[in-house]
């Protein structure tokens, strides 16, 4: 819930990298943001989001993927959306930052990403979601290298 609230009143592609069950995907397609995309590996996973979207009437208009997300190409995304493990975080800013553009919004559920500054946040303990403007995070990265992004 946090993490859909934190994406409230946008629109462009949305991504949810490692979008396992599908939730968030649905959801987000739900609330409007369209077209809504899940990179998953795990096929099992990519089975269940599947039937659920087909279950909940979305089949064919939400897209579940096996890809990984090292090598997808963010360029086009305007929203992403993770739940995944600190230690994916630092090398997952940097391809964030070379990829996303200005517009794109991140929101991380569970663990923030350690170099960057939220543009807001919400929640508490596990249900915590944090939401970063890549724009704002290129200027802090910027400003804090000296002129030089990172």
């Amino acid at each position: 819930a946090n993490v859909m609230a934190l994406l409230r009143g946008r629109s462009g592609k949305t991504v949810d990298l490692g979008s396992g069950d599908g939730r968030l995907v649905l959801e987000a397609y739900k609330q409007g943001l369209r077209p809504a995309v899940g990179y998953e590996l795990n096929p099992w996973l990519l089975w269940l989001a599947n039937y659920r979207a087909w279950k909940a009437g979305y089949h064919g208009k939400v897209s579940f993927l096996k890809q990984d997300l090292w090598k997808a190409n963010l360029s086009d995304c305007y929203n992403v959306t993770v739940f995944l493990a600190p230690g994916v975080k630092p090398p997952l800013a940097a391809k964030l930052l070379a990829e996303l553009p200005d517009e794109a919004r991140v929101v991380a559920g569970r663990f923030p990403f350690p170099s960057w500054t939220p543009t807001s946040t919400l929640g508490q303990g596990l249900e915590q979601a944090w939401a970063y403007d890549m724009k704002e995070v290129r200027r802090a990265a910027q400003s804090g290298a000296g002129g030089r992004p990172v």
